[in-house]
């Protein structure tokens, strides 16, 4: 009996080590996990981190997020990476812009060397984000959406109690030559951030049991952030929302067609609507009549469409000069000028259209690593989406989906991809979007 009982302690004592050792590292992930959401949160109130020191520090927050999850690997004793078939393509996207750097295919070294850490920066984001939240239990998820909705609500309050009491002043103290709204210097920038925070606070709404008594207010609660979108007057971001609402209509049509309309159906509608009317109640009449110019944007009081289109058909006179490999990721301020075709008294630092952009500074390699990498993320995200929305996590990757689409749109005639917040976030929403999950066990009734 007594050598049973040795040998008894002796076993339970590797196992209780080891449990504590399991213990350890998980909870150093859960560190790593919301330090990423800190990140996330915090970087927008830095004015987008567009400032030289705001967008080091995200890099340097980012390394350390990476170091944080590999510590906790090294004390499981198992590297367990989870992959995604968008790795290869911003992998070889980041060696063609070493290498240009690396190889004088550049116009502006300096330029291309602070594209590379800020390129850096975003795919550490994502890769991060998709470690961290692969096969997460869903509870993680639903504390994500619950804190993506708490900070949109909050951010869009504030951005309207500034717009109307303050005269382009950023945090009532801060003077802008820009068109400022919320934390930005630039009111397509705080769009292109609510572009990506809205529908993933939309789907958390949805993804609430019928019977909770805080699911009506959510949804009203969104009201709050789409009306302060509107009430930037960013043309770019009314488009965007249109199209993300779009989107979700024809989901939420795919998934319930035949079953009939209910309450759960009606929320985005009624969310919408409650934003529209608190919009039209607060909105000045040059924004509405901004908004307005929609039907007619080449006569429109604001020239800098005209003037946007007039650069990307410039830009892509530099792709069509310098067609394999381009001018440098991040060269396109230093050789503009001499392509443009319009006077401007406006520095160009951006094309205002990602995509010409990037086959100016990347050419024809980096275009196909886009496509790519673009087509890899369409067939991935919507990839058993029925199946995948029987659970929270699943309601959470569409609103990711949907803010990645939001953001690509704007991006035809924006730059939200080079605001170093903004590009954190898309990176953070096509990881959620593309992410593994835990298998739905069950068929939830309020869904």
């Amino acid at each position: 009996m007594a050598t049973r009982a040795a040998a008894a302690r002796a076993v339970r004592v590797p196992l209780e080590a080891l449990e504590a050792r399991s213990r350890e590292p998980s909870r150093i992930f859960s560190i790593t996990r919301w330090g990423l959401v800190a990140a996330l949160l915090a970087a927008p109130l830095a004015f987008g981190a567009v400032q030289p020191w705001a967008w080091a520090a995200l890099l340097v927050v980012a390394l350390g997020l990476l170091l944080l999850w590999t510590i906790g690997n090294v004390q499981r004793g198992v590297l367990r990476i989870y992959g995604s078939p968008l790795y290869l393509p911003v992998a070889l996207f980041l060696v063609l812009a070493v290498a240009q750097f690396y190889g004088g295919i550049t116009l502006d070294s300096y330029a291309t060397r602070e594209s590379i850490f800020k390129l850096v920066t975003a795919l550490v984001f994502f890769f991060i984000a998709g470690q961290l939240f692969a096969k997460a239990p869903k509870a993680l998820w639903r504390e994500l959406g619950l804190a993506v909705t708490i900070y949109s609500f909050s951010l869009g309050l504030f951005a309207i109690l500034q717009f109307f009491s303050s005269r382009n002043l950023i945090y009532w103290t801060v003077k802008s030559e820009g068109w400022t709204f919320g934390p930005y210097v630039n009111h397509n920038d705080y769009a292109g951030l609510m572009e990506m925070l809205i529908p993933m606070a939309a789907a958390y709404v949805l993804s609430r049991p019928r019977r909770d008594p805080r699911r009506l207010l959510l949804a009203f609660s969104l009201s709050v952030p789409v009306a302060s979108v509107l009430l930037s007057g960013s043309r770019g971001g009314f488009i965007s929302l249109l199209v993300e609402t779009l989107v979700l209509s024809w989901v939420l049509w795919r998934r319930h067609s035949g079953d009939g309309a209910g309450p759960f159906e009606t929320l985005p509608a009624l969310g919408l609507t409650a934003a529209a009317l608190l919009f039209f109640w607060m909105a000045p009449n040059r924004i509405v009549d901004r908004l307005g110019g929609l039907a007619n944007l080449r006569r429109t009081s604001e020239i800098t469409y005209g003037q946007r289109e007039a650069a990307a058909l410039d830009t892509l006179r530099i792709f069509r000069e310098h067609p394999w490999v381009g001018i440098g990721l991040g060269s396109f301020e230093t050789a503009f000028p001499r392509y443009r075709t319009f006077p401007t008294n406006l520095v160009w630092t951006h094309a205002h259209n990602d995509y010409a952009e990037a086959l100016a500074e990347t050419g024809v390699a980096g275009g196909i690593l886009i496509a790519c990498a673009l087509l890899l993320f369409f067939r991935q995200a919507f990839k058993d989406l029925n199946f995948r929305l029987r659970d929270e996590a699943g309601w959470i990757q569409l609103g990711a989906v949907l803010g990645c689409c939001g953001l690509l749109v704007h991006s035809l005639a924006d730059f939200n991809l080079h605001i170093p917040a903004n590009a954190a976030w898309f990176a953070v929403c096509a990881a959620l979007a593309t992410a593994p999950v835990r298998a739905a066990t069950h068929r939830s009734e309020t869904r």
